[in-house]
């Protein structure tokens, strides 16, 4: 059950027993406040009688209540657009991470490609190496070769010289037999 307060307070000299669950030192506030708004109105007026003061000051305070609401509204209203965008920018920032994570296992992959033709191209460069060495061997062997052939063919020179001065000698001999 909920328990009543009196609290005796002071407005515009008058007293007035207020009953209600609200902290005293609220209430207390309240009516220095409604109290401040009649004394000032009173204060620049002196032919306002109190309840015409009274009036005014709650008319004032009616309209501080109502700029006060409107303001509270506008701010409310102010206060869903962040939360509204929330949703969407939540929903875009799941979206961009997943790309992130897609961008991320397509970046592994270019990776391990990359990685793959480097091995490949080594192995390329390491066959083409083995294929150089080989061929400048073979090179080598060829110039050899030639070497030897040319030593052949001088060999070969001297040899039919040696034998045409051969032919030579056995037609003079022969010849010098037939004189004979």
């Amino acid at each position: 059950m909920t328990n009543y307060k009196k609290i005796n307070v002071l407005i515009d000299g008058r007293n007035f027993t207020i009953v209600g669950t609200e902290d005293e030192r609220y209430v207390r506030e309240l009516a220095d406040y409604v109290d401040a708004n009649i004394k000032r109105l009173s204060s620049r007026n002196d032919k306002l009688s109190p309840a015409m003061a009274a009036t005014l000051a709650a008319l004032n305070i009616s309209d501080e209540l109502f700029k006060a609401r409107n303001e509270l509204k506008e701010l409310q209203k102010k206060s869903k657009e962040p939360l509204e965008q929330y949703e969407g920018l939540k929903k875009e920032l799941e979206e961009n991470k997943k790309i992130i994570k897609e961008l991320e296992n397509k970046n592994l992959e270019q990776k391990d490609e990359v990685i793959k033709t480097k091995i490949s191209m080594e192995e390329l460069y390491k066959t083409v190496n083995s294929l150089k060495d080989e061929l400048e061997r073979k090179n080598n062997m060829i110039l050899e070769l030639e070497k030897e052939i040319e030593e052949y063919k001088e060999k070969n020179f001297e040899n039919q010289l040696e034998l045409v001065e051969l032919k030579k000698q056995l037609n003079e001999l022969q010849n010098l037999s037939k004189k004979k």
